[in-house]
């Protein structure tokens, strides 16, 4: 019998030890040789998506899946699972009852989740072009290379696909309208900038798939006529760039990219271009300033980069999530594609699940799933089950959703209505404890300090809305500021040259739409009612709620509470710097909060 062990080897795995698990498992299979029962092999994967839990280890085909592997761990699997088909419990995972999971599609994480672009990372060695055709790759490519461009723009409108970069464009009309144009050359591009906070979607295919991308835009240069492609990475993402790098050269020398594309006379070259961080390089024109060694600053539209992009030539760019489900379109078709999701938004999307909530990680859903699903179903609900306050979907230009909203689908449009953004599937969900007026000051801080100040209104008016921001949090706050900020917000909104701007006022809107009367608080009354603004909070210990079990003191940076065990504690506000640690570290909700003004 053969098995393979599947180590994820992403960069959330990496970081916690995954790269020694795989060395000390191939390291004693070598030592203990071939047995005539069990054929045993080594495979490095990409991102399995629970990364909180790595590294993660599958035995297949038993499909017997590990969590939290260490080298220590690595002989006992070898001999119970590997040789005798046995499980070690202490490494299952636990469900919501405690019982343990031993097959992936039990897990509530991966249960309800529905791949398409994610349909390989896990399963295969990102590093092995073999891999990716074993499992069905550059199928599509060979069925493109036999239709015509029309035929090839025709499925993938069928299938109703939209640019998963954030705008939600039809990706048809941009291949349209580029194999329109009669200039040449003309060039495909690939989006893999991606900067915001807490989002590591499009990493996670670059490094666990990346031939599926590059078949994505070996399929989008046919349709469009164009024979040279670039692929913007973000200089950070080191592993993705190595991986993409290797599968450029590996789908050359087999003949699938280069001069002759499948032996069919067609030619395209790609190559890599490491991005240097600036978040505005995510717009798609900045980004082509960028590949042009320009400064990445966006231009004017139109003309439109199909129009008009790299050296001034049509061009299309797509982003990495985007492609990746190319390959699926046109090896199934667009209907079957189209047959999942809702009617104006269809396929699946991938999100980074982050912040407050039990389950984090990687996930792709069907559009159309409500919040409630994502955050409570896949997500496992709130850590120590507090209180959900908010979800901010979109990036740092994305929009708080309030708790009354949990079921509302996930879509480009019902997001977009309710002053949200699908963006590029960032999520991060926050509790009670969350300062909505701090999350939308710390949103305008990185915006304003991410633009690229071509234009007035983005360059001043972030400024202008992170001065006000701040003294709301510092209790400078004045009648007259949340006006102030919705009419800043709304004219960048006017105003701005690119998306950047006329986005990244969303923060700052949606948390006075639902969230106004904290803004008020913290301006009328000084305090901030989450307890987050350390000029507008202090700290005291209700003596009926605390248990002197001394956490609250061990955990504070300045000594500030005291207390005999078992009896109640009491805070000296003199030595208090409202830091919240004494909260964080109470089990009994015995850490209350009040406005300074009431020391």
């Amino acid at each position: 019998m053969n098995r393979t062990i599947l180590v994820c080897c992403g960069t959330g795995c990496l970081a916690n030890g995954s790269k020694g698990v795989a060395d000390e498992f191939q390291r004693l299979i070598d030592q203990r040789g071939t047995d005539a029962r069990v054929k045993c092999y080594v495979k490095r994967t990409g991102c399995n998506g629970f990364c909180e839990n790595g590294p993660i280890v599958k035995v297949m085909p038993d499909d017997i899946i590990y969590y939290k592997v260490r080298e220590k761990d690595v002989a006992e699997i070898l001999d119970k699972t590997v040789e005798k088909g046995e499980t070690v419990d202490r490494l299952l995972y636990r469900d919501d009852q405690g019982r343990p999971v031993k097959h992936q599609h039990e897990n509530p994480f991966y249960a309800p989740q529905h791949k398409t672009a994610l349909r390989n990372i896990g399963a295969i060695d990102p590093t092995r072009v073999e891999d990716y055709i074993a499992a069905g790759g550059y199928e599509a490519l060979k069925k493109a290379l036999a239709m015509t461009p029309a035929e090839i723009i025709e499925q993938v409108k069928r299938s109703g696909l939209r640019g998963r970069g954030g705008a939600g464009f039809p990706t048809w009309r941009k291949w349209q309208t580029a194999a329109e144009q009669e200039a040449t050359p003309k060039y495909v591009a690939c989006n893999g900038d991606e900067g915001d906070p807490g989002a590591f979607m499009d990493r996670s295919v670059l490094e666990g798939d990346p031939h599926t991308v590059l078949e994505g835009l070996a399929i989008c240069a046919l349709a469009i006529g164009a024979e040279e492609g670039f692929l913007y990475i973000r200089d950070e993402y080191g592993l993705a760039v190595r991986n993409v790098t290797t599968a450029i050269a590996d789908a050359e020398r087999h003949g699938i990219l280069g001069d002759d594309v499948l032996g069919s006379g067609r030619r395209l070259k790609l190559s890599v271009v490491r991005g240097g961080g600036a978040f505005v390089c995510g717009e798609e024109t900045a980004l082509i300033a960028s590949i042009e060694g320009s400064c990445g600053e966006p231009r004017p539209r139109p003309p439109f980069p199909a129009v008009k992009g790299l050296f001034g030539q049509p061009t299309v760019l797509n982003n990495v999530e985007t492609l990746a489900n190319i390959p699926v379109i046109l090896k199934d078709g667009g209907d079957a594609f189209a047959a999942v999701g809702t009617e104006g938004s269809k396929g699946t999307k991938v999100f980074a699940l982050v912040g407050k909530v039990k389950r984090t990680g990687l996930v792709e859903i069907p559009m159309g799933a409500t919040l409630r699903h994502l955050i409570y179903d896949i997500g496992g609900g709130i850590q120590n089950d507090r209180p959900f306050k908010a979800v901010q979907t979109g990036g740092p230009s994305g929009g708080c959703i309030p708790a009354h909203m949990l079921d509302l689908p996930v879509d480009f449009d019902t997001l977009k209505s309710h002053g949200a953004m699908m963006g590029s599937g960032g999520m991060i969900v926050m509790d009670d404890r969350s300062c909505m007026v701090e999350v939308a000051r710390y949103y305008i801080n990185f915006l304003a300090e991410e633009s690229c100040g071509k234009c007035t209104p983005c360059r001043e008016g972030l400024r202008k809305m992170l001065e006000i921001l701040t003294d709301i949090c510092e209790g400078r706050g004045q009648e007259g500021d949340i006006q102030l900020l919705e009419q800043l917000g709304h004219t960048l909104q006017d105003s701005c040259l690119c998306a950047l701007g006329k986005t990244a006022p969303n923060p700052v809107l949606t948390t006075i739409q639902y969230f106004r009367d904290e803004y008020e608080a913290h301006i009328r009354e000084h305090r901030c009612p989450a307890g987050v603004c350390v000029k507008l909070t202090a700290f005291r210990i209700d003596a009926d709620r605390c248990r002197g079990c001394t956490a609250c003191a061990r955990a504070c940076p300045t000594g500030a509470i005291t207390g005999a065990v078992k009896q109640p504690h009491v805070i000296d506000s003199s030595k208090c710097i409202s830091c919240g640690s004494c909260r964080e570290a109470c089990r009994f909700d015995a850490v209350e909060t009040e406005g300074r003004d009431a020391v």
